[in-house]
């Protein structure tokens, strides 16, 4: 039987008793922690230390390069020409509401020659995923081997798949603990997971938006700026140009919130449409992911002239999706009217993202199925003038008897009256 180099009791006890964890400790917990060696029980017990005491700049450091080496590292130099240096670029948003940037950004910047590896997740609770909005495409694949991902990258420029087993798989494990054991909002447990994932990946560059307010997990502009900065620090150290922006998640982002839906303002976006909040911020996020990979443009122009929608077309082919293929639709649909007249000044984000899981759009555990046309389409925004009787909103699902749970959600969602303080959807902005 093999002699380990340290006893987890120690590391724990070191750690719940404000002390510094070393080098080797990380190295070994986690690879341990990997290995089964350190049980669920232990490493539970290090992630409230960590939780209550915190971790030094070094520590995060240290262990987020630890989480990156119980894995693989993703190779671009296949896709490299032997005259020219291929940028890549990705973003990572911290999850919200509505936020469907993911799906227009990604050909929009390959447009302009910079490679997006964009290896995304499934929603879990309010916040919705990637992968789950593209599946309602028919046809359209998450799991594509890495050779594949490859010769799209190397073709048309951009890929929107899910992350293999072999990228962190430290972080999955830790990830799911974090979940069941309150210590999900532990600012360095969220940073070192985030880039573990992001530097294994092995872009040249990254954007984090890092969503601020109600329906967003960072409620506190201080606390997202301090885990904004903590981010940026550990990929500038790893060697990947970083920047972030916060952005506002007290509202929803654009007019959809669900999966078949938001593909269609997605697509909205592509064709020079769609809500100006949503629009802002996919031209804001790929002139950052432009300028951080060495390119001069003005993302703008692709999106009004038609160039990002011939990307999007040719990059949810190349996954097997039919990008001219009718969407989902629901079976059911129930409409929320305006009770008073007078301006919208408040609609929560939080609320609205709790109702459309209710409807479906969501999951409650990682093991559930969503409905890909479940979901909530806005027909006011905060600002805009409602008379009573107006539609505020549709609900839409496949089982009617989800209305009453998502409708309740949905009790002193918004405001009408009242003084209206219009708000920036770029609240900050956290540069290398």
């Amino acid at each position: 039987m093999s002699t380990e180099a340290f006893d987890a009791v120690d590391v724990i006890r070191t750690k719940r008793d404000g002390g510094v964890l070393s080098p080797e400790q990380i190295d070994w917990v986690i690879d341990a922690y990997t290995r089964g060696v350190v049980a669920d029980e232990q490493m539970s017990a290090l992630a409230m230390a960590i939780f209550l005491n915190g971790m030094s700049r070094p520590e995060i450091v240290r262990w987020t390069d630890a989480m990156i080496r119980s894995g693989e590292r993703m190779d671009f130099s296949s896709i490299i020409g032997p005259d020219k240096k291929l940028a890549t670029a990705d973003k990572h948003s911290t999850g919200g509401v509505g936020d469907k940037i993911t799906l227009p950004l990604a050909p929009l910047v390959a447009v302009y020659g910079v490679a997006v590896p964009q290896l995304s997740g499934r929603g879990l609770g309010h916040t919705g995923g990637t992968l789950d909005k593209l599946e309602a495409i028919p046809g359209w694949q998450a799991n594509i081997s890495k050779e594949r991902t490859l010769e799209i990258l190397g073709s048309v420029g951009a890929v929107i798949s899910a992350a293999g087993s072999g990228l962190a798989p430290a972080d999955k494990k830790l990830y799911a603990l974090r979940d069941t054991t309150s210590t999900v909002e532990a600012i360095p447990l969220i940073a070192s997971s985030i880039m573990s994932k992001k530097i294994a990946e092995g872009t040249g560059s990254l954007v984090l938006d890092v969503k601020v307010g109600s329906g967003a997990f960072m409620k506190d502009l201080a606390q997202a700026r301090e885990l904004a900065e903590v981010m940026v620090d550990l990929g500038q150290d790893a060697g990947v140009t970083t920047s972030a922006l916060l952005t506002n998640m007290d509202t929803p982002l654009g007019l959809a919130v669900g999966n078949a839906c938001e593909v269609a303002e997605s697509v909205e976006v592509l064709a020079g449409g769609g809500p100006a909040d949503l629009v802002e911020l996919t031209v804001e996020l790929a002139r950052v992911m432009l300028k951080n990979s060495g390119v001069e443009a003005d993302p703008a122009e692709a999106l009004a002239d038609g160039r990002a929608m011939d990307k999007w077309r040719q990059m949810i082919a190349a996954q097997g999706g039919d990008p001219d293929a009718p969407l989902p639709t629901a079976r059911e649909t129930h409409t929320v009217l305006a009770d008073s007249s007078g301006t919208l000044t408040r609609l929560d984000a939080l609320a609205v993202g709790v109702a459309s899981w209710r409807l479906g759009a969501g999951r409650a555990r990682k093991e559930d199925d969503v409905q890909l046309a479940a979901g909530i389409m806005l027909h006011a925004k905060s600002g805009d003038t409602v008379t009573a009787g107006q539609p505020l909103m549709t609900l839409m699902t496949d089982t009617p008897e989800r209305f009453a749970r998502a409708l309740e959600s949905l009790e002193g969602a918004w405001t009408i009256g009242g003084e209206y303080t219009p708000s920036t959807i770029i609240l900050d902005r956290i540069n290398a």
